[in-house]
């Protein structure tokens, strides 16, 4: 296979991780690479349909240096479903060959930084959010669960090569202004899309006042920018939090080459930066606090993987620190692993939340994922959470805005949003710059290792009556002909499409109960609407700008191709969700002119031609929509082509074996 490395140019971090994975292609922004894959991540909203891959698979035991499978996704059990299906990921965590995190561990990528993260490899999850694991020098990215399932067996990633976003940092963070104030500046610039087709690198002498933690927080979010991946260096500051996790002779130097270039660059002058907010409903709707005081605050929520560490804990503790929280306000704290709550309780901190009214939770993903602490109708809600999409809290009518753990803890206090900075004169509480400990707490014991192959191969796999095989898929029709049954504008997320919560990712593994909430809502007549046109030939969606952006849930692509899914047209696609469509064998197509998705309406019926061969031959086509033809193309490589053409990966592979 070629490969082709520059080895004579001076290299940025990404470009090292990069390089020194690359298995096919070439380096060159927009071409497809293949990158050999040392680490797996999977949590159990999306592992259930991974481990049910590789049994499609008959995979006999895992080939990649490591895998996890985590439990933090779906930890209410009002029934049956969640804990069938944590037995399920158990058995199969022990048939395969993976290690194996138990339910109240906690959030699967503050623990993978802490146990497993190392300066050098790459890990791909299947969770959006993987990217965090660029704090360590680690270059991680997030993609659906057929990825994971196809690295586990061995194969490469394969990606479009990102362009190298080179974000200088300079100066220092005021009190009051944190990491997260960082990275909704970069959305705030850039919106939610800027960084598709991207990795994104910060370097810069402001870096040394970030911890790993704190680039945790930075990178996580790079996620809600679009970008591929976002990495730091391995420096002092990654040394130092692999000394305090007792893994301090896992370090490994990793900086960029002297006089490397970016293909984009940035600058932020953080002694700039001031407390920031993303107001409802994306992440990307961001302005100061200062501009938007005084919005009443109904609830206020602690934890994600987006403000993960115990600094930011810390932090929001010692704020609240002697005062109770206001009357009107309902605090909730998600410790995001056990040894995050050992250390909040070392430290005292446990008991200030406590005294200030706050409700501890499980350590786990909770609100953030809908599961539990949904806010009321329409009522304010601060959370430190990586997305409010619409609906995303468990509450239709939400109104949820995004902001640092000093922005939460200011409302907490006032009951209406406040700029923390006023703190200080207003209440006399000084900026929080809580001391850590040299040493944090480990917790071992509920990370089960792999058991030996041959006692693997003696385990049987436990399915309770709510799990389901995966679905068959035909090869899509050469000639297509589907009515349009859905037109959608920009930036429609995957919890619209497949909305997530605690009334639907239950059926996470049972396609033909979970089909039911698929696209509901944007549309609650879509699920009748597509079984009406499934035996006649399928149906095709219509999308505006960056559509599926949020979650790698596969789910968002499974269901709506179990109801009939034979196309999406699009303007343009979020990247994740784009490789899910051609995993599963539908097909992504997207207007030459931008213009014509105003001029489509449902009921319109889709026709193309000669669809094999037209793929086969390059990357444009022509669709008749209605009563006039349209000028379409595709992004994907060959490999993808095949995979559509076969009717999805899983039916390609097994036509190989």
């Amino acid at each position: 296979m070629d490969i082709t490395v520059d080895s004579t140019r001076a290299q940025t971090v990404a470009h090292q991780l990069i390089a020194s994975h690359l298995v096919e292609g070439d380096m060159v922004p927009g071409s497809e690479i293949g990158l050999r894959v040392d680490q797996t991540l999977t949590q159990d909203a999306t592992g259930t349909m991974v481990m049910l891959e590789l049994e499609a698979m008959g995979l006999d035991r895992i080939r990649t240096e490591l895998s996890v499978q985590y439990v933090d996704h779906n930890l209410l059990q009002t029934d049956e479903k969640n804990p069938d299906d944590h037995l399920f990921l158990l058995s199969a965590a022990r048939r395969f060959g993976l290690w194996f995190s138990k339910a109240g561990n906690g959030v699967s990528h503050p623990v993978h930084q802490a146990h497993f993260g190392r300066p050098g490899a790459t890990l791909i999850g299947s969770d959006s959010h993987t990217c965090a694991a660029g704090a360590l020098g680690m270059l991680a990215i997030g993609v659906g669960g057929l990825e994971i399932a196809m690295a586990m067996a061995g194969q490469p990633l394969y990606v479009a090569m990102p362009e190298v976003w080179g974000v200088e940092l300079t100066g220092e963070l005021p009190d009051w202004v944190s990491a997260k104030d960082v990275v909704l500046e970069m959305l705030r610039r850039h919106g939610v899309s800027g960084g598709v087709g991207r990795i994104i690198e910060y370097h810069g002498e402001g870096l040394a006042q970030l911890t790993a933690m704190d680039r945790h927080v930075i990178a996580n979010m790079g996620a809600e920018l679009g970008a591929t991946a976002t990495v730091f260096p391995a420096d002092d500051a990654v040394r130092d939090y692999l000394r305090a996790v007792g893994r301090g002779d896992e370090f490994t130097r990793l900086e960029a080459d002297e006089g490397a270039e970016y293909d984009v660059t940035e600058h932020i002058d953080l002694s700039a930066l001031e407390p920031l907010i993303a107001a409802p409903s994306s992440p990307g709707n961001v302005r100061p606090v200062a501009e938007v005081e005084d919005e009443d605050v109904f609830q206020v929520v602690v934890g994600s993987s987006a403000n993960p560490g115990l600094r930011d804990f810390a932090a929001f503790a010692e704020t609240l620190r002697g005062r109770q929280a206001h009357e009107a306000v309902s605090v909730d704290v998600n410790p995001t692993s056990r040894e995050v709550l050992a250390d909040l309780i070392a430290g005292g901190w446990l008991t200030d939340l406590v005294a200030s009214g706050a409700r501890i939770h499980q350590s786990g993903c909770l609100g953030c994922i809908g599961m539990g602490q949904a806010p009321a109708s329409g009522r304010n809600s601060l959370r430190t959470m990586p997305r409010n999409f619409p609906g995303r809290s468990g509450t239709e009518e939400d109104s949820v805005w995004l902001c640092s753990p000093e922005t939460a803890a200011a409302a907490a206090l006032t009951g209406r949003i406040t700029d923390p900075r006023t703190l200080t004169d207003s209440l006399g509480i000084p900026a929080p710059r809580p001391q850590l400990p040299e040493t944090f707490a480990r917790i071992e014991d509920m990370l089960q290792p792999p058991l030996p192959l041959e006692e693997a191969r003696e385990v049987e796999l436990v399915k309770g009556p709510n799990i389901s095989s995966l679905p068959e898929f035909a090869p899509i029709d050469d000639d297509l002909r589907a009515p349009v049954i859905l037109v959608m504008g920009d930036d429609v997320s995957t919890d619209e499409i497949m909305p997530a919560g605690s009334r639907v990712l239950p059926y996470r593994s049972n396609i033909p109960k979970i089909s039911e909430f698929t696209f509901t809502r944007i549309d609650p007549d879509y699920p009748a609407n597509a079984g009406k046109a499934k035996d006649s030939g399928g149906h095709v969606v219509v999308a505006g700008k960056n559509y599926g952006q949020g979650s790698s849930r596969e789910h968002a692509v499974i269901a709506p191709r179990y109801l009939g899914l034979k196309a999406v047209i699009a303007v343009s696609f979020a990247r994740i969700h784009w490789q899910n469509l051609a995993n599963f064998g539908i097909l992504a197509l997207e207007f030459d002119d931008p213009e014509d998705h105003d001029r489509i309406s449902a009921g319109d019926l889709v026709e193309i031609d000669g669809v094999h061969a037209a793929l086969e031959a390059g990357t444009d086509l022509t669709a008749r929509i209605g009563d006039r033809e349209v000028a379409v193309h595709h992004r994907l490589s060959p490999r993808q082509v095949e995979m559509v053409l076969a009717g999805g990966r899983i039916p390609l592979a097994a036509r190989e074996a």
